[in-house]
């Protein structure tokens, strides 16, 4: 019988749980903004079975996401998440654990490829039925801690790189995923989905993938803590690809400490991705693990107040976060990232190239049943399916970069060299350097804009592109609300010193314990 039910949440039908905040947050252990160390107590103490955990969070799902608020954040629930955690269940009663992960239902991004019922689709209906011949290297990773995959969440359509004005959030398979602080307002993307549902509890965890602010943005806008790793700390395999230069998988969870759980699980070297090679030696991951200490005493940090842009709330929040910095003993100075302009183009170049080179050797080995070949295909398909897929907006990225030639090209390789040079040499090494800084802070973005499907996103100061052009690890936090809605607090660093970063942005959590669930208002103002 429950079996069936959990079956019928899968296919979208819905469950009435009484009020937003579901009548299974009265239990033991509470839902609502709890903790994976929470979960994995409960777990250990028998209070609770991951069976258990599996139906309260897909009643959540039903009376949430597909009803009340419907968020749509979650674009499938997993058949299979029942059967995987009456598995782990059995290992629990022989006192066989995998670790902290172990019977955690996790959501992921539907751009992840997973061997199993569900679709890996990337919001587009030209990937459904696309059988991916094996689990990416992330999932694998997870399934190895014992995490149980509860479904996939919905996304900006192909993370935001077929057309220009673009809607985050927006995917032809899933709809419109909205944020759950104010439902008007844009959830922010590309990890739309993984933002909004984690923020609504809808998980314990998210994981999201990111090129340029689409793990930091829809984190900031949602409340939550995300990190986008030093490009080669976690795997590229088997994510559906806009760029193998700044492309990552990364967290988005409720309190660093679970982020940080999170990335120690899914990072590690990997085979089939060379880029991983680099990390050993540089990282340790179980590091990761602990995001102390909770003193910022002597920490020298640079404030790049050239990210923050020009908004009078988020400048007043940013001004509150320094105050709260310098009174936890860091020391702070005024250190602009240079030359963000340099790369600001070079960086569209560089994607466009590797998105047509990326994107056919992902059709060949994980959607080999389908017709598609490559973005020509992509194209063609979109065009024939124009009032389902190109209804809001329209393919013109995807378009440029079908006409781009081989990654020999000198337009490629002037880009990609451009790029690198003022993003990390010249950019953030040298501001670091300079100043003897352990980490960068800015705001990370301004608050959700609205919903737009006429005009598109309306995207304002960021401080997302340095660290991704870089590859360089980003992880945002959140520093408080403006108008009721949330924003972030970044904090920027050079290669693999994503442990250090979690430290200092645990801190700064710590004292100031800014986030706050959702009240899922119907309109911002």
């Amino acid at each position: 019988m429950r079996r069936r039910h959990f079956m019928a949440l899968a296919a979208g039908s819905a469950v009435t749980v009484p009020g937003h905040a579901s009548a299974t947050a009265a239990m033991d252990p509470p839902l609502e903004e709890t903790t994976i160390d929470a979960l994995q107590l409960a777990l250990r103490e028998r209070r609770i079975s991951a069976v258990q955990l599996v139906r309260r969070y897909a009643d959540r799902v039903a009376s949430i996401d597909r009803a009340g608020p419907q968020l749509r954040s979650v674009i499938e629930l997993n058949p299979d998440a029942e059967a995987i955690a009456e598995a782990l269940d059995r290992e629990a009663a022989a006192d066989h654990w995998r670790g902290p992960l172990h019977g955690v239902p996790v959501l992921v991004k539907d751009n992840i490829a997973t061997a199993d019922a569900m679709q890996t689709s990337a919001g587009s209906l030209a990937l459904v039925g696309a059988k991916a011949p094996r689990d990416a290297f992330v999932v694998q990773r997870l399934r190895a801690a014992g995490a149980v995959l509860l479904g996939k969440t919905n996304l900006s359509e192909w993370a935001n790189i077929r057309g220009a004005h673009s809607v985050s959030g927006w995917s032809a398979r899933g709809g419109q995923t909205r944020n759950p602080y104010a439902l008007d307002r844009s959830p922010s993307g590309s990890s739309s989905g993984s933002g909004a549902a984690v923020a609504a509890n809808l998980c314990a965890a998210g994981i999201g993938t990111e090129t340029d602010g689409s793990i930091t943005s829809p984190a900031s806008v949602n409340a939550l803590v995300g990190i986008k790793p030093t490009v080669g700390l976690v795997s590229r395999d088997g994510i559906v690809p806009i760029s193998f230069s700044q492309d990552t998988a990364g967290p988005m969870c409720r309190t660093v400490r679970d982020a940080a759980l999170l990335l120690a699980a899914i990072a590690g070297p990997d085979a089939r991705d060379a880029a991983t090679r680099a990390q050993v030696g540089r990282i340790d991951l179980a590091a990761l693990m602990r995001p102390g200490p909770a003193s910022l005493q002597g920490v020298r940090l640079g404030i790049a107040d050239n990210l923050a842009g020009d908004h009078r709330g988020v400048a007043a929040a940013f001004a509150t976060a320094q105050a709260a910095l310098k009174e936890l003993g860091a020391e702070l100075v005024a250190a602009p990232i240079p030359h963000t302009e340099r790369y600001a183009q070079s960086e569209l170049e560089v994607l466009l190239f590797e998105l047509r080179h990326s994107m056919a050797a992902y059709l060949k080995e994980f959607a080999p049943n389908l017709p598609h070949r490559g973005l020509a295909d992509l194209i063609a398909y979109n065009r024939a399916h124009a009032d389902e897929e190109l209804a809001l907006f329209g393919q013109e990225l995807f378009e440029q970069a079908e006409a781009k030639g081989p990654l020999t090209q000198p337009a490629y390789r002037q880009a990609l060299l451009l790029g690198r040079r003022y993003a990390r040499t010249h950019g953030i090494d040298a501001v670091l350097r300079k100043h003897r800084l352990q980490a960068l802070i800015a705001p990370t973005g301004g608050p959700a804009w609205l919903i737009d499907p006429i005009n598109g996103d309306a995207y304002g100061a960021s401080a997302t592109s340095p660290p991704a052009v870089a590859g360089y690890p980003h992880v945002t936090v959140p520093m408080g609300q403006v108008g009721g809605l949330p924003v972030g607090l970044s904090f920027i660093g050079t290669a693999w010193s994503d442990a250090r970063l979690l430290q200092l942005a645990h801190a700064y959590e710590q004292a100031t314990k800014h986030r706050a669930p959702p009240g899922y208002r119907e309109r911002s103002t």
